[in-house]
């Protein structure tokens, strides 16, 4: 079982290339959690920088995203709590309806999401989720099917993407968050 969550902030930089991804929990009104981020990195030889916020309810369920790169790229996304979400001048999303989480590309955090929600032990066996999926380059949204399992209750997960094209086994502290990605990012 995790622990509560204190005011915390963590720090991750990729495997390869250059960056790091500086984060700040914290609770918001009525008892939610704000995840606040601020990630600089390269991809495909082009530098960026980006700054999100998540905000989430006390069980972990994403109620809103809001996302900017420093060069005024934006995307601002809302949640009912319960899969249905619209955009910021409040249009219907309907080719994310059952997307509970959401997947941020270049950030190990989003993986806390689910792993926190579901409160998955072994026994549970895995968990096919489906994902409202925000890539850095182009902040388009797009549906992506992911799979989870406990391996060790409140201390290891694996990963799966639906088509197996990447695993990986996530240790997380006890707060829920990602410790080392393997090939990705590690805790600083």
């Amino acid at each position: 079982m995790f622990r509560a969550l204190p005011f915390k902030t963590v720090r991750w930089r990729p495997l390869e290339g250059v960056g790091l991804e500086h984060l700040t929990l914290g609770h918001i009104e009525g008892g939610g959690i704000c995840a606040s981020s601020v990630v600089i990195g390269e991809r495909g030889g082009r530098p960026y920088g980006i700054h999100y916020q998540i905000d989430c309810d006390e069980h972990w369920t994403v109620l809103s995203l809001d996302i900017q790169t420093t060069d005024g790229l934006r995307l601002g996304l809302t949640s009912d709590g319960r899969g249905h979400w619209t955009d910021e001048a409040g249009l219907p999303l309907p080719a994310f309806d059952g997307c509970i989480d959401i997947d941020l590309a270049g950030s190990p955090f989003t993986n806390t999401l689910p792993v926190r929600r579901l409160g998955l032990t072994p026994e549970d066996g895995t968990v096919k989720l489906s994902m409202l999926y925000v890539p850095f380059d182009t902040f388009e949204p797009c549906l992506d099917r992911q799979h989870y399992t406990c391996l060790t209750e409140s201390k290891l997960y694996r990963y799966e993407a639906d088509d197996r094209s990447f695993a990986a086994e996530l240790p997380v502290d006890e707060d829920g968050l990602v410790m080392d990605y393997p090939t990705l990012f590690q805790r600083l």
